[in-house]
């Protein structure tokens, strides 16, 4: 007599996998949106440990070892997305906001887009004379002195002179602060220039009092202007071919205006 066949034993359901699975995928989904990315940091841990317990308990197995991969690759996504979204805040925080820029054409005036067919760049400077306004402050470089070495060393008798084949070149500029706090800012206005050939010269790199020098340092309260001058020793030859290179506040973003 043939014996009896015995039945295939169905394996055991392992519920607390499933439920470990389900919290993973949510808490995955929830990790890759910056703005809720705080339930994907709880959800996560939450899924990895029900993962971990779930594969000592009798049962299918396949949905506990889904359940710990999608919690750890998971995690690291959320570390990426909180890097990202706090690197964006920090940038945000210290970028000195939109800029705008105006620039007065036969007594109107004509309105650049920042960043616009790349306006605003070294290789394609704001006009001289263009308003720049960005954050609390508005910015003018009115005009540029090609050789202003007779007029520098003739603001102070402790001035050196330039260096052969170099002339002081110098810039006049007006700074407008827009912005509404009663206790006055500093214009923390930085100018610099840059040379043909890319290399970056400061004004500090030559330790000399121009004539009417651009105050820097007094505050200026809502609607109040400064004016003054900004000297930079370059190269004689090549000094129409620079460009400024500037921020019209202390976290300002690089904005290049023509010295000509």
């Amino acid at each position: 007599m043939a014996p009896h066949s015995q039945p295939p034993v169905e394996k055991q359901k392992n519920t607390l996998a499933t439920v470990a699975l389900i919290t993973a995928a949510i808490g995955f989904i929830f990790a890759c949106i910056p703005g809720a990315l705080i339930v994907g940091w709880i959800l996560l841990p939450i899924s990895f440990i029900l993962a971990i317990v779930s594969l000592f308990m009798k049962g299918r197995k396949g949905f506990g070892v889904a359940a710990l991969i999608i919690s750890i690759v998971g995690t690291i996504v959320a570390v990426l997305v909180f890097m990202f979204a706090v690197g964006s805040a920090i940038d945000e925080s210290f970028s000195g906001g939109e800029i705008s820029a105006e620039q007065p054409v036969e007594g109107e005036a004509q309105a650049f887009v920042a960043g616009q067919d790349g306006v605003g760049t070294r290789p394609n400077p704001y006009p001289i004379g263009t308003a720049i306004t960005q954050g609390d402050w508005t910015v003018t470089v009115n005009g540029t002195t090609l050789d202003a070495t007779e007029a520098v060393l003739a603001a102070n008798m402790f001035n050196d002179p330039p260096a052969e084949g170099n002339v002081y070149l110098m810039a006049n500029i007006t700074a407008t602060y827009n912005g509404d706090d009663q206790q006055g800012e500093t214009p923390w206005v930085t100018l610099q220039y840059v040379t043909g050939g890319g290399n970056t010269v400061s004004s500090s790199d030559s330790m000399i009092v121009e004539p009417e020098s651009f105050d820097s340092l007094s505050p200026l309260y809502p609607g109040a202007s400064t004016t003054g001058n900004i000297a930079f020793e370059v190269d004689a030859a090549t000094a129409n071919e620079g460009v400024y290179a500037l921020s019209p506040s202390m976290f300002g973003d690089r904005i290049f205006v023509s010295v000509q």
